[in-house]
């Protein structure tokens, strides 16, 4: 067997091979388990933190969890780009900072997305908390008063989980766009490579354009996104990591 038949997962590096082994597992088991009724976004999803549903352990089981089996894309589309960038960072930073880069991106994107649900629920109560939450999904006496549109986004922040490993994901395209801004790379239906200084920011700039202008029937936690790009910049700067020599 020669070099040109080595595996693509030859040069998977450690934290990003047990990464990914630990969302396919969690994806197989919220399918798996939900089947037997077993609701583990109950348990490990990232709720507002007034919700009934809120764990303090959600700020790092979220990022385990993905959209059911009907939205695949959801986690392919991260553990691609998790497969993709993780080991070239973790070359670069070493297991230990990249494990921390990863984690403290995907945290600090749930709190940037709980920050903005927090703003969401005082313009429309006039206070941060609200009473009278039933646990019970059926109940929607709390949001009633508010009208259909206003009482619909509450019931969606206060029922409806925050889940992905995106945020870390982001913050991860952040540090590799800051690290290695000419390295050229090859985009779905983009039939030339573009350098990551270029498309990373086009990316970040379509999130927040999202985030404020979400189209109907969306979603995505673009804020929790945008929250991950913002604590990888951060980290970047923070931990004053150089550009490696070897690199673009």
């Amino acid at each position: 067997m020669n070099g040109y038949n080595q595996s693509p997962f030859a040069n998977i590096t450690p934290v990003v091979k047990n990464l990914l082994i630990i969302n396919i597992i969690m994806f197989i088991a919220t399918f798996t388990l939900g089947k037997v009724g077993v609701d583990l976004y109950e348990w490990l999803g990232g709720y507002y933190f007034n919700s009934p549903h809120f764990h303090p352990w959600s700020f790092v089981s979220y990022m385990f969890m993905h959209a059911g089996i009907d939205h695949p894309e959801h986690i392919i589309f991260n553990m691609f780009a998790l497969f993709s960038f993780g080991p070239i960072l973790e070359y670069s930073l070493g297991s230990k900072k990249f494990f921390n880069f990863y984690f403290i991106c995907g945290i600090g994107a749930m709190v940037c997305q709980m920050l903005v649900q927090a703003y969401e629920v005082h313009a429309i109560t006039g206070s941060f908390t609200m009473a009278n939450v039933s646990a019970n999904r059926e109940d929607v006496s709390a949001f009633i008063p508010y009208g259909q549109e206003l009482g619909s986004k509450l019931y969606a922040i206060y029922h409806s989980p925050t889940v992905g490993a995106s945020g870390a994901i982001f913050g991860l395209l952040v540090g590799f766009g800051m690290l290695f801004p000419n390295m050229e790379l090859m985009i779905l239906f983009i039939p030339v490579p573009i350098k990551a200084k270029y498309i990373i920011p086009v990316y970040i700039v379509l999130e927040l354009y999202l985030g404020l202008k979400p189209m109907a029937g969306d979603s995505v936690a673009h804020y929790a996104h945008l929250g991950g790009a913002l604590i990888g910049f951060l980290m970047i700067k923070i931990w004053r990591i150089q550009r490696p020599n070897s690199f673009y």
